[in-house]
Order: structure tokens, then sequence, then C-alpha cells
């Protein structure tokens, strides 16, 4: 592995941590109110957050290419933030 390799799993992880965080407290928010504005938005994040995840297991862990992998995580970051976008304009 070197050392782009390392930064690129460092990151991912990261944003799989955060991105997992965000996730749970928009659930736990929604569980709380009821409201599906913030289902809609526990769902968009994650969304982002499984798209980081895919493609960083498809990079590593399977013959994907890096291209192939970023674009699993763009289309996934794509639906992700459209969900979020519809989730500040919902009722």
């Amino acid at each position: 592995m070197n050392h782009l390799d390392i930064a690129l799993v460092a990151v991912k992880t990261g944003t799989l941590l955060l991105g997992s965080l965000i996730t749970y407290l928009s659930l736990k928010a929604y569980r709380r109110t009821g409201a599906s504005s913030l289902r809609a938005l526990a769902i968009g994040f994650g969304l982002v957050t499984v798209g980081a995840l895919l493609a960083g297991v498809g990079h590593q862990f399977t013959a994907l290419s890096l291209a192939s992998s970023v674009v699993i995580e763009s289309g996934l970051t794509l639906v992700g933030f459209a969900v979020i976008v519809y989730s500040l304009y919902a009722e």
C-alpha cells in the first residue's frame, strides 16, 4: 500500500464514521419528533455514507478500478443530496 492508498483509507474511514453519526442522530431526531423531513434527512445522509463505504470497499477489496468506485460513490452522493434537498422542503 502506498501513501495515497493509506490517505484514501483514512479519509473514507472518517467519512464513514461521521456520516454514520449524522445518520444516527437524524434518525434519532425523527423517532423523537416523528417529522418526515428528518426521516428524509437520515435517508439522504445514509445514502451518502453508503456511497463512501461501497466506493472504499469496491476499490480496496474487489477488482473495481478507482474510477469505477468514484462513479458509484458519486451516484449515491447525488441521490443522497437530492433526498437531503427534498428534506429541506418537506413538511
